[in-house]
């Protein structure tokens, strides 16, 4: 037995020899970075072979919007599954610090710490504080918050981090009607229905105008975006959600692919973009791959939440990955085709057997699904594009 072992691997060498001496005769002016990127046709000449770089450089995120201590257990499965973008909000009171606004340079310090000693790099921040009602309805003290914001620009950019994920939905934000619908084999699932809500009474601000939300929005932008370009801040809008036009008297204007082009355009710029939320969009009635294409070649967009969906703007579910109305692999080949490398995180997804259903949209083991399809996603693009 010993000697037919050693029989082969003398073998196996002499053959593994006489290979490389092949190589380096069709290609011996190759360094070994080249050679890793090169293999060999049938007739034994060297052609180009891109290596594979983890997710096509895209940085995978999950969304922690509850803290470090009650997502613990999403923490974990992050770093096991080599998820290490953490996307989140500044509140200085998870970091111990209470008497800390959220937009100065030791509150956001301290909240990027904490991340770090979980294994964690804090990538975007998702809600951010010293913008709201004041801002986005042009009440007074609104240029305070504005000044607010800048500061919190400035700070981000001291601590490395340089994505903000902002909306212009005031006073009422995310909106579902229901959050427990059975979805694929009793999995709970968020769901909208305009008919639940449509006769709701007004909010204490009465009607807010579309043309009242626009002319708040380009006051905003026009003094914030030159900041953001000094400090390296790429500013991400994300749609509104639901698209309706509007909830108990409060207009939403974030509504289509054309206000995106309207708000680009406010402030053409680099800093200037988008949250691709793609289940919101696909929503709008766009064809997900066609658009992140078009904003593509502009550069606007800065973030992507990857989900998917089933239905319309006035009524539909949010789904698992592989079930709804995104063609989710030409999505995938729209954004490696873009040469999409930034932040990337699951949105809304289903809540599964044996988890809590507290946060519907942000359950660990369906965030750990979504994880897998999305990468596999991207290998099987990058590999095969």
């Amino acid at each position: 037995m010993r000697n037919n072992r050693r029989d082969f691997i003398k073998k196996t060498s002499a053959f593994t020899a006489f290979t490389l001496a092949g190589i380096k005769a069709s290609g011996s002016d190759l360094s070994d970075s080249e050679k890793s990127k090169k293999h060999l046709q049938k007739d034994g000449t060297a052609i180009e072979k891109q290596a594979y770089v983890k997710d096509a450089g895209i940085k995978m995120c999950f969304a922690y919007f509850s803290g470090i201590e009650a997502e613990k257990r999403k923490i974990e499965f992050g770093k096991q599954l080599d998820v290490l973008g953490a996307v989140g909000g500044i509140n200085p009171a998870m970091a111990g610090l209470n008497n800390v606004n959220a937009w100065d340079y030791e509150g956001v310090v301290a909240v990027k710490n904490a991340w770090e000693r979980v294994g964690l790099r804090l990538e975007v921040i998702e809600g951010p504080p010293a913008l709201s009602e004041k801002t986005k309805l042009g009440l007074e003290g609104r240029d305070q918050e504005i000044e607010n914001f800048i500061t919190l620009m400035k700070n981000l950019s001291k601590a490395g981090i340089n994505i903000i994920c902002y909306n212009w939905m005031p006073v009422i934000g995310w909106a579902r009607t229901t959050n427990d619908r059975p979805g694929r084999g009793g999995a709970l699932v968020t769901a909208f229905d305009y008919q639940d809500i449509k006769d709701n009474s007004l909010t204490k601000y009465g009607v807010v105008s579309k043309e009242a939300l626009w002319k708040n929005l380009e006051y905003f932008l026009k003094a914030v975006i030159p900041e953001a370009e000094k400090y390296g801040i790429k500013l991400a809008m994300h749609p509104d959600d639901p698209q309706v036009d509007s909830i108990r008297g409060i207009s939403r204007i974030m509504t289509t692919v054309d206000a995106f082009n309207r708000m680009a355009d406010i402030y053409p710029s680099p800093n200037n973009g988008i949250t691709m939320c793609q289940g919101n969009f696909s929503l709008m009635g766009a064809d997900i791959p066609t658009i992140v294409r078009d904003f593509g070649k502009r550069n606007l967009i800065h973030f992507v939440h990857f989900r998917n969906v089933r239905g319309g703007k006035m009524n539909f579910v949010e789904t698992f990955h592989d079930e709804g109305q995104i063609d989710m692999y030409e999505a995938m080949k729209a954004y490696i085709g873009i040469g999409f490398k930034g932040p990337l995180r699951p949105d809304h997804v289903p809540t599964m057997a044996g988890d809590s259903n507290e946060h519907p949209g942000y359950s660990a083991l369906g965030s750990l699904y979504a994880a897998g399809y999305i990468r596999g996603l991207i290998e099987a693009v990058a590999k095969n594009g």
